[in-house]
């Protein structure tokens, strides 16, 4: 069986490389990208089973990138699971269309929970 593939999407090298490593010891394929601006291409391109996309990234609002991933017709079926320092914010990123939220800090069991759940 072809090994699932996730685009992980944070500014934060610290958290992209503990989830990329996490991710690939549990066999998934990773994939990251630090710049806001290029999700959405590499979304298209990749055509992931799971974007974990953090709401505040530079030069793009994560849940600008989650609307527009939502609204078109090749990248609406990707699961988006969205993460935030703040927790304030879950309500809007479900709002623009995202899976499932997850606050930061995470514990690295509760979001392999989640990233298990939205690849089934």
């Amino acid at each position: 069986m072809k090994a699932k593939r996730i685009l992980i999407a944070d500014d934060d090298e610290g958290i992209l490389d503990a989830t990329k490593t996490m991710c690939e010891a549990l066999g998934y394929e990773v994939a990251t990208i630090v710049d806001g601006n290029k999700v959405i291409q590499a979304v298209q391109q990749q055509q992931p089973d799971l974007l974990l996309l953090d709401i505040w990234m530079s030069g793009i609002d994560g849940r600008e990138v989650c609307r527009q991933l939502k609204d078109n017709a090749t990248t609406s079926e990707v699961p988006i699971l969205m993460v935030s320092a703040s927790r304030q914010i879950k309500e809007s990123a479900l709002a623009c269309g995202a899976n499932d939220f997850l606050a930061k800090p995470f514990e690295m069991t509760a979001i392999m929970e989640k990233i298990e759940t939205l690849t089934a």
